[in-house]
């Protein structure tokens, strides 16, 4: 048996999605199940807060196959059934759950804010950088990024990790509402147009939402 909890590291299990790719709920677990290989092997999965798990069995002796879990274990066969094992796992990560990079309270407070007044979801467009996600509106263009970084990339004393979000602001008036300790000029983006807020309580919660509804309304009209 395989632990699946490495693969769903930084992501958050939906409930729905599993029920719609096929999951079968059984109390507070979700099961599913599914052959491969030509209905040789038969995919296990149990889903629960407690437990991420899979299996592989052999269907011809109704067995748990091993061998698809030992790394160093070479061979056509397994390896083509451990290819076809891999991807059903992968597919369910991708599809099933969404990511959960974002740690703080406030930033959780404004992804739940943004999807329940604009229904937008985060949007991870770089491999490379899965700590940065972006949210846009209709016309695409962006209003807001969210990102975790060193707060000395501030300019702060400190090397903390951070949550952060930038976020369009009026040109005319940026200078009077930036003053480097709560509110920066806009972390890798235009400062003539764009604010960054720390999002670890400096800025209170209700302040941060009328920024994000300024930037909002400012994002349509350019």
């Amino acid at each position: 048996m395989r632990s699946l909890s490495k693969i769903f590291e930084n992501r958050t299990i939906v409930n729905e999605k599993l029920l719609k790719y096929g999951f079968v709920k059984k109390d507070n677990c979700y099961f599913y199940e599914n052959n491969i290989y030509n209905n040789q092997f038969k995919v296990v999965i149990e889903l629960s807060k407690e437990k991420q798990t899979s299996k592989l069995i052999d269907l011809l002796n109704n067995e748990e196959y091993f061998l698809v879990d030992v790394h160093d274990y070479s061979g056509d066969f397994i390896g083509s059934v451990k290819e076809e094992y891999e991807t059903i796992l992968n597919d369910i990560v991708e599809k099933c759950s969404i990511p959960n990079v974002f740690k703080s309270k406030q930033s959780k407070e404004v992804i739940k804010y943004i999807k329940e007044k604009y229904d937008d979801d985060l949007e991870y467009l770089w491999e490379k950088f899965p700590n940065n996600a972006i949210w846009r509106n209709n016309n695409n263009k962006w209003y807001g990024i969210l990102l975790t970084i060193s707060k000395s990339k501030l300019g702060i004393d400190s090397d903390e990790i951070v949550d952060i979000i930038d976020l369009r602001y009026q040109k005319d008036n940026i200078t009077k509402i930036i003053d480097n300790k709560k509110i920066f000029g806009g972390y890798h983006m235009n400062k003539n147009n764009w604010i960054t807020i720390k999002l670890d309580g400096s800025v209170d919660i209700n302040e941060i939402y009328k920024l994000i509804d300024n930037s909002f309304k400012l994002s349509l009209n350019r």
